[in-house]
């Protein structure tokens, strides 16, 4: 790839994803004309279109801006514009062939984020969950501690209604995706790893597989006193924990008025009484991370409490859209049996007493298949389940692998199969104080519909 700060035009194929969208947002910062498709409108394609970068919808090879492809020459093409995709994007996607016969260059997303990473203070933060949360969490510290910072986030963190933070250009925080090996594409200064259990199998095959892939990310970064690990994973760097003995860790935990208060133990000194608002020891968890990577980038030690209780929360991830005595109902992202049983902690922890009642839309038919008893065993700790048909994401369907035929694994009595169409009835009707809408799927659409239906009829 050419020194990127010679290219003028980007154009992201899939730029309405998540990460792409932040990539977009950065380079469009850096006065570069920016172009994109995507294959469906969503509320993140329109603020990319409101901030001046325009987006196609249609797999043409006409609807390619001319700007993109008006270069005089394959040579000045080569050279000033650059092709961006992600492994989501289908094989035969007519605008991604179109740019690979005509000679353009092209990178996957993973590459571009280590192109612009590599002459900066790179921040890591792997994990098969905690990521975005951890991420979201360092950026904010960072910003908010006057670090000169852009964080790249995996989710919209509520603080700054975007997944991109930008308060300078010498720190860089990025989330080192581990799907297709993507991250070991980065060269972090300092890292961590929030976790490794079994997913992505359809890439990996199995767990070594994806032990393997985290212990090659380790061993990029070069100083193991720069790497933070959760306790008990076999990778050598800094330990995590949470009430437990650990190079950082979180000590004397209280709630109160549904935040933590904490003391937060490092190698060299105790922070007492930090403010923490989000539920979960998980998130808990990520928030020391967060704390070790920020001291070690060397932000302010007395600006990083204030800076902590000021933490808002990423989208999607235990976002309380209704919370009132008689309510309360919650939003997240959660779309693996560990992460529905962090959730499950959290919400038990917050509310000891009162019913539970989940809504899960499965993520993958082969997720599906190959963790079917684990999601059987997290969804039964709730009162009430529901689910909804699986969500294929890139998959074709999986003969026998099907919605139904997870819920006759589900032990609890109250489970019902529903469509989307009959969730706001079915919510209404459930007695449960305490409702969670859950899944990495389309079902984040549904919630503002049904955040308002329940709110009109309360």
């Amino acid at each position: 790839m050419n020194n990127i700060k010679n290219i003028q035009t980007f154009y992201f194929i899939g730029i309405g994803g998540i990460g792409m969208s932040a990539l977009a947002r950065y380079f469009k910062m850096q006065g570069k004309a920016v172009f994109g498709y995507d294959k469906t409108s969503t509320d993140l394609t329109d603020a990319l279109v409101s901030e001046g970068i325009p987006v196609t919808f249609t797999d043409e090879i006409s609807e390619i801006q001319a700007e993109v492809v008006s270069n005089a020459s394959p040579a000045d093409r080569r050279e000033n514009v650059l092709v961006v995709y992600t492994p989501a994007v289908p094989k035969n996607n007519k605008i991604l062939n179109f740019f690979l016969s005509e000679d353009f260059t092209i990178v996957k997303r993973a590459e571009l984020l280590g192109e612009v990473s590599k002459n900066t203070l790179c921040l890591a933060v792997a994990g098969t969950h905690g990521k975005t949360t951890t991420s979201a969490i360092l950026g904010h510290l960072l910003a908010a501690c006057n670090m000169p910072v852009t964080a790249f986030l995996g989710g919209i963190a509520e603080n700054y209604n975007s997944n991109f933070i930008y308060k300078g250009s010498e720190i860089t925080v990025v989330e080192a995706d581990e799907f297709d090996r993507s991250f070991l594409q980065l060269r972090p200064d300092i890292a961590c790893v929030t976790s490794m259990d079994a997913d992505h199998l359809d890439i990996y095959g199995d767990i070594s597989e994806i032990e393997n892939a985290f212990i090659s990310f380790a061993d990029l970064v070069e100083k193991k006193e720069n790497l933070f690990v959760k306790k008990d994973l076999p990778l050598n760097g800094l330990s995590v924990a949470v009430e437990e003995t650990a190079d950082y860790s979180a000590q004397n935990i209280r709630i109160d008025n549904g935040a933590y208060l904490f003391n937060l133990k490092t190698p060299s000194e105790t922070f007492k009484n930090l403010t923490f608002n989000l539920p979960g020891h998980h998130n808990l968890t990520n928030a020391v991370m967060a704390l070790g990577m920020a001291i070690l980038a060397g932000s302010p030690r007395d600006m990083l409490p204030k800076a902590l209780a000021s933490f808002t929360g990423v989208r999607r991830r235990f976002s309380y859209k209704i919370k009132t005595e008689e309510l309360v109902l919650i939003d997240d992202y959660a779309h693996h049996p560990t992460e529905l049983d962090a959730l499950y902690q959290a919400v038990e922890e917050m509310y000891p007493n009162d019913h539970k009642q989940i809504v899960f839309q499965p993520h993958l038919f082969s997720r599906t298949r190959d963790f079917a008893e684990a999601f059987a065993k997290s969804l039964s700790q709730f009162d009430e389940v529901v689910l909804l048909d699986i969500y294929p994401a890139r998959e074709e369907p999986i003969e026998g692998i099907t919605s139904q035929w997870l819920l006759n694994q589900v032990t609890v009595t109250k489970k019902r199969l529903v469509f989307k169409s009959a969730l706001p009835e079915v919510l209404l009707e459930s007695k449960c104080k305490v409702k969670l809408l859950v899944g990495a799927g389309d079902i984040g659409v549904e919630v503002n519909k049904i955040t308002e239906k329940l709110k009109n009829e309360a």
